[in-house]
This record gives C-alpha cells, structure tokens and sequence, in this order.
C-alpha cells in the first residue's frame, strides 16, 4: 500500500469533519469572525434550522478583493500578528478565531458567498461552491460583511442524513448565538429565523440585564452577583438563587476569557458549589466569567475551540466552588417568590430597621426573653444581607402552648419573614409580613438551620457531642459497619462517636448536642447507606456535607409538631440571619410569600 497526499478538495472535507459538525458550528465560525472584526451590530437570518440558509452580517473593518480570496485559503488568518509565530506564543492569542480553517472548511462542504466592503472603497463578493469557485465581482453594501451559507451538507449525503430535525437544529444555532450575545453584552444581536424575529438585543447593556434578557426576564429577581478574585484570577457573572432551578443543565453558561466554553471541569466546580442546596434531578441556573491569564489556559485543545485546558485545574474549580458559595451565603433567606418577584426584589432591597436585634423572639412565657443564646463574634442583619452575627442554637423549647395574653405582640414591619400568627396542619407556619403573607414549612427550615449550624460548628473546630447514659448497640451488616468504623473520626468531628461492637454492630456513645433526643438507630442507619452511596464517587468533603445533611434532618423540627408561638418566631427570626435558609438541604423553597395583590385578586377586589 504506497503512501499518497490527498487532494485539496479532500483535504478541506475532512477538515470540515473537525469543524463543521452541524449548522450551529458553521454559525458559531462566522459570529466569531464578525465578533474578531471589531463589529458593533451583527445580524444573523436562518432559514430551515440553518441547513437552508445561515446569513451573517456585521458592520466591522471589511476584507479587500484579496484579502477575501486568501481567508478562502486554509490556515490563511488575520488574527495571529508575526510576533505571535514564534513557538508557544499561540498562547497569548486574544481573538475568538485564529486558526483560519472556518472559512474554507464551510465552503467545501456548502455554497458560500462572502460579501464584503472595507470603508472608503468599493464592496467585492465571492462564490465557492462545495469546494470550487463559482464566481465572484464587485458588489453593493454598507461597510462590513455578509456571509451567506446555502445547503450544507447538500452534496454530502454521509454527513446531512445525520442532521437533526429541523427544530433541533435551529435550537443549537440560537444557543450559539446567546452564548456569544451573553458573552458580550457591548454588542447589539439579532436573529431571525424563517422570516421571524426571535432575538433582538441591544449594544450597551450590562451584563446581569443581557444575562436576564437571554435566559429569564425572572433571573434578575432571582439571582446573586458573583465577585470574587484568587491569585489573579477573576470570576464574575451571575448565580441564580437554588430555588431558581432547571430540570436540565442547559441553562449553564460558562465564560473563560470571553470565549464561550462546556468543560467538564467548570460544570463539576458549579455542581459542587450548589450540592447541598439542590435536589440530585434539578440543576442552577448560572452565567459565570471567569477571566485568567492568556499563559493560564490553553484554548488550542479542540478543533471548535469549545473546551479549555487549565495550567491548574484545581485553582479553577476552587475559585468557582468558593465564588458561588460566597455569593449565595450573601443571599441569605431568600428564596424564589414567583407569585410576586417584584415584591420580593422590593423588600430585600431596602433596609431593615427592627426594634430590637432581629435574631430575637419573644418568649411569651417568659415575659420576653430572647429565646436565642449568642456569642459576641456575631454581628445583626440588615438590608436582607446576612453579616457576622447569628443565633448559635436555640434554648429548649416550651412544652405547652399557654400564653399570657398581656405579653407584647411585636409589629410586622421590623422584619422580612413577618411575625407568626399561627400554625397550619401542623406544618405550616403562618406569619404576617408587612407586604403580604408568609407560608413557611416548619420542616424543611429548621433542616437547613440546623445543617447550617453544624457547619459554622465544623469551621470553629467540631460540634459538641453529647454523651449517652446508656450506650446504643446498633445492629448493621458486616460492609456497613466497616465503612462507619473507617469514619469514626471523622465522624466524631460531628459530635456522633461510635465504635465496632462485634463483626455486625456499632456501640454508640455520643450524639450531636445540638440533635436532641431521636432515633438513633435511625440516624446512625441512615449515615451508613449515605457513606455507601457516595463513598466512591465524591470527596471526602462533599461526603461529609451528605453526612452532616442527614444528621440535620433527624434533628430538625418535624411535620406534625406543634409550636408555640414563641418558637414559631424564634424560627422565623433564626431564618432571616442564616444564609440559604430560603431552600431545604434537599433544594426545595422552605418559604412562599402571598402578596396583599395576590390575595386581593383571590378575592376580586383587583
């Protein structure tokens, strides 16, 4: 078998293998370009999904008659000066495209006709047809540049047979688009698809108010700014709250020095960041930018420039992990309202003022002592914006519900939660906020206090445990407790101690303290199917975050239990300072607001 160099035409054609995969990337190619041109408008028109017709205009610095005919050269680009051609100085490239293979590699497989006119002089196009000129001469246009792509694939019948449906096909070509659009909000945006206008957005916006124009109008009620730098590394964007969530991962934009990028490792970084606000099925909504140095990231690892490669991987995903983490603490108790998102964006803007420290309550039986313990490292709450101080645990509850009727009622405007006014199928927690009414499940939010109790206790050096008067043998198989007896230190740390009790059972002598009295064989039972589950595939952090989640749940309030008053708002107060008590450990809503406009229009009056 002798060895032969393929023919140009073949040549292209594979390439195009590379590049050109679906309408979307042909799309993806030319924005770029029109992006790299330093145009300010770019206008894109489709016609059945993009196999048809994709059309790209701009209004940036043109190409000359033989500028054009040399972009229609492989490997023939603009975007790499001379002093970028010495060996490994590709990394400091700046553009979205510089390989120069887009163009021809389009035009071996589609009809292809460029457009274009530099300022001052007269406008040039240029036809290639699958591979071979078709002709070319003077041309009308604004300064600029068209591109125009019919029938690809048309004459290849291998590749176009493997083409999705029309619609999914214009769904990939509009997310190319928004992905570029978000990426940068300075720039106006247009599509149009079988003569309809299905996205417009204009030059000039900032970046959370492109973000919510791209993906939802509700996500700028809905989110948090991310701002956080490391070791010169920069991430920004915006997070949407966890109750804000998507049963896909299709509303995750990631950005690494403008370039629009799906990398295992960021996606893995962002679910780490929300996992234990969110349920294993649901997904955030997320547009982060993270900006490193060019000798940082390698972006020549795919032939469509759509992963990256990390110098440090790991510095890349802390920096994620942490920036989220930071941001979504500072959202404290909020949570989606959709019912009326206006409202909540109102009060959670505006200052708190309360009467007295607003992690108070008002223990009716003891005429009026807080029924909080805190330590002077805690600072209050204001504007909705969780600061340093918080309760550390409750004190024991009352066991009746008699109430002096002669205590104080507190107002309800001093606080975002409201004030409790009574309980629902003992369940549900009724108070009366200032704009409207609370609904707040009594389960779900002493969940999520507790677990965010138990994590400001594992940062201050472990929770306090508290010893058993009689120690509890708890019967398992042999594989359970040998993954219990393998974590019994770590366990510890959260206040459980146990300890191998025979081949088939764990002696335990502690609890948590802050877990009161329960099951538990119950707790320890259900530590050991979690360590099962998750021993191999997470780390050993995230592990005991699953670990110190299930401990939450058998220590919080349950369903079905009654609540004095004085506890309700001891609850209610406890949620405005803890940071993401606006969802449960398992990512559903622990509060909803009723607006005073929503009830009226339950009731006709508006």
């Amino acid at each position: 078998m002798s060895i032969r160099r393929l023919p140009e035409h073949l040549v292209n054609r594979i390439a195009a293998g590379e590049v050109v995969e679906r309408p979307a990337s042909a799309l993806k190619e030319l924005v770029e370009n029109a992006i790299d041109s330093g145009a300010s408008r770019i206008a894109v028109r489709l016609a059945g999904g993009g196999i048809e017709l994709i059309e790209v205009t701009d209004d940036g610095c043109g190409m000359d008659r033989d500028e054009m005919a040399l972009a229609l050269e492989r490997h023939a680009t603009s975007k790499l000066p001379e002093a970028l051609w010495d060996q490994g100085a590709i990394e400091a490239v700046t553009t979205l495209g510089f390989r120069g293979e887009a163009l021809p590699s389009i035009a071996s497989v589609a009809r292809l006709t460029i457009e274009s006119r530099v300022r001052g002089a007269e406008g040039w196009a240029r036809t290639v047809d699958n591979g071979a000129l078709a002709g070319e001469g003077p041309a009308a246009l604004p300064p600029g540049t068209r591109v125009r792509v019919e029938g690809l694939f048309e004459k290849v019948p291998a590749r176009r047979k493997f083409l999705r449906s029309t619609r999914a096909e214009y769904g990939a070509c509009l997310d190319v688009v928004k992905r570029l659009a978000m990426a940068r909000p300075d720039l106006a945006f247009a599509v149009e698809h079988d003569g309809r206008r299905v996205l417009s957005v204009q030059e000039g916006m900032t970046r959370p108010e492109r973000v919510a124009a791209l993906t939802d109008r509700e996500l700028a009620a809905n989110s948090v700014g991310v701002d956080f730098e490391r070791e010169g590394h920069v991430l920004g964007g915006v997070a949407g709250l966890p109750t804000f969530n998507r049963g896909v991962a299709d509303h995750q934009y990631l950005f690494v020095n403008g370039r629009p990028v799906k990398d295992r490792l960021l996606a893995g970084a962002v679910r780490g960041a929300y996992a234990e606000m969110l349920a294993r099925d649901r997904h955030p909504v997320v547009a982060l930018f993270l900006d490193v140095p060019a000798e940082q990231v390698d972006v020549n690892v795919h032939p469509a420039k759509t992963e990256v490669r990390f110098r440090d991987p790991q510095l890349a995903r802390g920096l994620i992990v942490s920036g989220l983490r930071r941001a979504l603490d500072e959202a404290g108790h909020r949570s989606v309202q959709r019912a009326d998102a206006a409202v909540m964006g109102l009060w959670q803007s505006e200052a708190n003022q309360p009467s007295r420290h607003p992690s108070e309550s008002w223990d009716l039986s003891t005429g009026g002592a807080p029924l909080f313990h805190e330590t002077p490292a805690f600072a209050g709450v204001t504007g909705g914006m969780v600061s340093d101080r918080r309760p550390t645990f409750f004190a024991p509850p009352p066991q009746a519900r008699a109430e002096p009727a002669a205590a104080p009622v507190p107002g309800v405007t001093s606080f975002p939660l409201g004030v409790a006014r009574g309980q629902v199928a003992r369940t549900y927690i009724v108070a009366e906020a200032e704009d409207g009414l609370v609904l707040v499940d009594q389960h779900a939010a002493h969940e999520r206090l507790v677990l965010e109790r138990m994590r400001r206790a594992m940062s201050n050096g472990g929770v306090a445990s508290q010893a058993l008067l009689l120690p509890e043998v708890v019967e398992l198989d042999e594989p359970a407790c040998d993954r219990l007896e393998a974590r019994a230190a770590e366990l510890a740390e959260f206040g459980l101690e146990l300890e191998r009790f025979g081949p088939r059972a764990m002696l335990v002598r502690a609890t948590p303290a802050m877990l009161g009295g329960g099951d538990v064989t119950a707790l320890v039972t259900d530590i050991a199917d979690e360590l099962a589950a998750f021993d191999e595939a997470l780390s050993l952090k995230e592990r005991l975050d699953h670990v110190a989640a299930t401990m939450a749940c058998h220590g919080s309030v349950r369903a079905g239990r009654v609540l004095s008053v004085a506890e309700m708002n001891a609850l209610l107060r406890e949620m405005e300072v803890t940071p993401h008590s606006g969802q449960c450990n398992h990512g559903r809503p622990t509060w909803v607001k009723l607006a005073h406009g929503d009830i009226e229009k339950l009731f006709g009056r508006k």
